[in-house]
This record gives structure tokens, C-alpha cells and sequence, in this order.
């Protein structure tokens, strides 16, 4: 059973190479400021004087650029060999600064070993030396911050793994608690899977039958009514039952974790990962893309800043026109549900009369969307300037905030409301793996057609098919989209 481990560790190689590229830029850029303070220059005058030579005295530049790069690729190996490069929660603040500045020591002495080898008297020790101490320094500071932000970011909901314990023991009670006790772990527990013949009571402890939340035959429903991204084995059990649980979580794309010491070494190969100070060992990894993912961050972050304070003005006029339209508030703060069920206030430019809400019911039977979706043709809720809002998406721009919290994405399905959730069948969950977004692939394409079934059908088209290159592109067409004014 080692190798859906193996499986698990290349499906993060994106992700440890976007972490190998970010310590490359850090010991190009520690390189070039160590050199740049030998010099007690600019930076325009050090690179002169680099690429003339003067600061190595006849060796060329190619042989420093060479032993440099041979550093960052030591840097890499021992980094990776000593799993720095692995999920942040495997680790604690003070164990990962430890390893950080012993890969940097190890690399550094590679690097001055093979200096003294190839008898490189002319080339800078000082320089080397300012080096080796800012990579130190500036890879534990940007690893600290890094993961300060993460665990703010666990304090809030965001980006926490919702997991399933199968098994109801005493083992499982614990691995419980220590999951909720430490909540920088990031891990979120969502409930208990009965396992026939575990222990469900202890001398010393209520029935976990409270927070049992499914059997093995219903585990998928359970994973997907939840949410959840990792399974957790603790009770003892056949090898067929193991075997049974590992094919489920193939099926259903999540992780799955086993105590290692219930398997009479079935799994001797197979790596162990503490969670604190828990050991597991990983027999599935679901695939995420996390480099893509990350790198989708990184554009909405970018994308809603740029919006927002190029929008500024426009903003700010939309507030005053609605504050002399009618009485009210500026903004909407509407109740949706977001990525894993996670409900947030989505911001929007209020549209509607104060009391919109409690109109709805006595609009219901003028609905002119399909199954789940509300919209009425001509909505008498619906203000004079909330039409022209609405009809050049105008209402949408704070959503922008929401962006940067973390809370939506520029581009994804829309986030919907509490009401709507209720009625999805097991298949519309999908929806809700994925962050919600400002615009998608049904605003774009079908924002007319009043079916479900076309909405929800474009919504898993573009999870199935999601590229940064195709989010660029839904962005450019709800570019037209806006200025041809087909909002409603």
C-alpha cells in the first residue's frame, strides 16, 4: 500500500517547484545585495562592474553565475530532503525555522567546500559570507510571515481541511480533540464514520454516536454533503475494509490518512507524517492544483486592487447617486454560501426598496427562471437608478472587497444564497468546491437562459476545465458583456 504515497508526493511536485522557484529568487536576490554592499554602489554601477570583472579579478563571470546556481540547487535537494517543502501543518513555527537555517548551513558549506576545491582564492569571501547570512535570514523571514498569515487565515475558516474519522474508539475521540484543540493544524472535524464492531463508548468518555455522521456504504454522500477534503482511518480493522475505504476516497478525490500501527506492517514502506502529534501515513492524496491555485490568488489579488483604485471615483459617485435616489443604506450585505458551505456577506450596490426581502414571497409566482433560480422581468423591488445599475453590472463592483478577503474570486461560479443550497441534489454541490466568483463562464455565455440545468452545466465545465489562461479569458468577454448592458 506504499504507492498511492508515491502518487500523493507527485501530485504537489507544481507546488514544490513553485517553492524552489521562490528560494531561487531569494539567493539571486541575497547574491546581488551582498554584492552591491561590497561594492558600496547602485545598482546600475554594481552590474557594470560585474560584468566587467573588477569584482573577481579575472575569473568570469560564468564561474560565479555557475557556483551560485550550484548553491540554490543544494539549497533545493537538502530542503526537499528535509521536507520543507511539504504542507506547512506538518511542521510547527520553531521545528521549521530549525530546518531553514540547517539547509542554509549545509548548502553553504557545500558551496564553500567546493570554492576551496577549485581553488577560487579570487573570489570574494565576504561577499560569499553576506550571502549565506541574508538567504538565512530573508528565507526564515519570508517562511515566518508566510505562515503567520496562514494561521490568521485558520482563524477565520479560510483554508482549513474539513476531515471525516472513520472509526468511533477511543482513538478516534483523541485524534478528534487534538484536531480541534490545536487549530493552527488547519484542520476542520465534520463528524465521525461508524465502522462495524469500532468502539463507540469509554469508561471515560460519552458515546461519539452523537457525531456519527454516516457508515462506509454512505462515506462518498458523506464526503460530499460535507465537504470534505481528508479521511481519517484510526480503527482497527480487515485489510478488505482498508482496501474498500482507499477505493472511496479515489472515487471521491480526497486524501486518506491511516494510524500506522493498525496494520500489522502491510505498509512498512509507506512515509509517516505527524499531525502534531499524530502520526499518519498518507495512502491517498486527492490531486489539487496548488501552484495554479496559488497563482490564482496572486491574480485576483492583483486584478482587485488595480479595480478598485482605478474605480475609485466611479465608486464613489455610484454611493452619492444612490444615497439621493432613495432611503436606505449604500450597500447590500447579502448572506451567501461560499467555497465548502462556508457562508459570507457578499457586498453589492443595493439595487432594491429597503424592505426588498420581505416582498419576495408575494413575487414567487412571477419567477421567470427554471427549478431553483429567482429573477422576475420588470421587479417593482427594484429601483430607478438600481436599473441601470443592474443593467451594466455596475451593482457588482464592491464585490471587489470580498476578492481580496479571500472570500470570492474575479472569476467562478456565482456564490448562491442559503435558500438555493437546500434544494441542491448531491451533483450541484460541486459547485461549492471552488471559490465563488464575481463573473464566470454562465455570465458570459447563457446569462439569459433562465434553465438550471444550463447553469449548473456551465458552472462544472468550467471547474472541470479551469486554467488561469481561461479565467483571463472570461474576463475579457465580461469586458463586452458589461458595455452591451445585457444585466437585468
Amino acid at each position: 500500500m506504499g504507492e498511492p504515497a508515491r502518487g500523493a508526493a507527485a501530485s504537489s511536485w507544481g507546488t514544490v517547484c513553485l517553492w524552489m522557484a521562490l528560494d531561487g529568487i531569494t539567493v539571486l536576490g541575497a547574491a546581488a545585495a551582498a554584492t552591491l554592499y561590497k561594492l558600496r554602489t547602485g545598482p546600475l554601477e554594481g552590474l557594470r562592474e560585474i560584468c566587467g570583472g573588477s569584482l573577481i579579478h579575472g575569473r568570469s563571470t560564468g564561474v560565479v553565475l555557475a557556483m551560485l546556481c550550484g548553491f540554490f540547487l543544494s539549497l533545493a535537494i537538502v530542503s526537499r530532503e528535509l521536507r520543507l517543502y511539504s504542507p506547512l501543518r506538518l511542521n510547527n513555527i520553531l521545528h521549521e525555522q530549525r530546518l531553514s537555517i540547517q539547509a542554509c548551513i549545509l548548502s553553504g558549506l557545500m558551496l564553500t567546500g567546493t570554492l576551496y576545491l577549485v581553488k577560487a582564492e579570487n573570489i570574494s569571501r565576504a561577499i560569499v559570507l553576506v550571502t549565506l547570512g541574508l538567504v538565512t535570514l530573508a528565507l526564515s523571514l519570508r517562511r515566518l510571515v508566510y505562515r503567520i498569515r496562514l494561521y490568521h487565515r485558520f482563524d477565520r475558516g479560510i483554508g482549513t481541511r474539513n476531515v471525516l474519522i472513520v472509526g468511533t474508539g477511543p482513538e478516534a475521540r483523541a485524534l478528534r480533540h487534538h484536531l480541534e484543540s490545536i487549530r493552527r493544524l488547519g484542520y476542520s472535524f465534520k463528524g465521525f464514520i461508524d465502522l462495524p464492531g469500532s468502539e463507540s463508548r469509554s469508561d471515560s468518555g460519552p458515546a461519539a454516536g452523537g457525531d456519527v455522521v454516516g457508515s462506509l456504504t454512505t462515506l462518498c454522500d458523506s464526503v460530499r454533503t460535507r465537504f470534505i477534503d481528508e479521511i481519517f482511518f484510526t480503527s482497527p480493522g480487515e485489510r478488505e475494509v482498508v482496501q474498500g475505504v482507499l477505493e472511496q476516497a479515489r472515487t471521491c478525490g480526497v486524501d486518506l490518512r491511516v494510524v500506522p500501527d493498525i496494520y500489522d506492517g502491510q505498509i512498512w514502506n509507506s512515509p509517516i507524517e505527524y499531525i502534531g502529534q499524530f502520526p499518519t501515513i498518507p495512502l491517498h492524496r486527492g490531486f489539487v492544483p496548488e501552484s495554479g491555485l496559488l497563482l490564482k490568488r496572486i491574480f485576483d489579488g492583483f486584478f482587485s486592487s488595480l479595480a478598485l483604485m482605478l474605480l475609485a471615483p466611479l465608486l464613489a459617485s455610484i454611493a452619492i447617486a444612490i444615497k439621493l435616489d432613495s432611503p436606505g443604506p449604500v450597500f447590500y450585505l447579502s448572506e451567501r454560501v461560499g467555497k465548502k458551505g462556508r457562508v459570507f456577506r457578499c457586498i453589492k450596490f443595493r439595487t432594491m426598496v429597503r424592505d426588498a426581502e420581505k416582498r419576495r414571497a408575494s413575487l414567487l409566482h412571477r419567477n421567470e427562471r427554471d427549478g431553483i433560480l429567482f429573477k422576475v422581468a420588470n421587479d417593482p423591488r427594484i429601483t430607478r437608478l438600481g436599473r441601470f445599475l443592474r443593467k451594466y453590472s455596475l451593482d457588482e463592483l464592491p464585490q471587489f472587497f470580498n476578492v481580496l478577503r479571500g472570500e470570492m474570486s474575479v472569476v467562478g461560479p456565482r456564490p448562491p444564497i442559503a435558500s438555493e443550497v437546500q434544494k441542491y441534489n448531491l451533483s450541484h454541490l460541486r459547485r461549492l468546491d471552488v471559490t465563488p466568483g464575481i463573473t464566470g463562464l454562465w455570465q458570459v455565455q447563457a446569462r439569459q437562459d433562465p434553465s438550471f440545468d444550463s447553469y449548473i452545466s456551465l458552472d462544472m465545465t468550467y471547474i472541470d476545465n479551469w486554467s488561469l489562461w481561461l479565467d483571463i479569458q472570461i474576463v475579457a468577454r465580461t469586458v463586452g458583456v458589461v458595455l452591451t448592458g445585457t444585466g437585468c
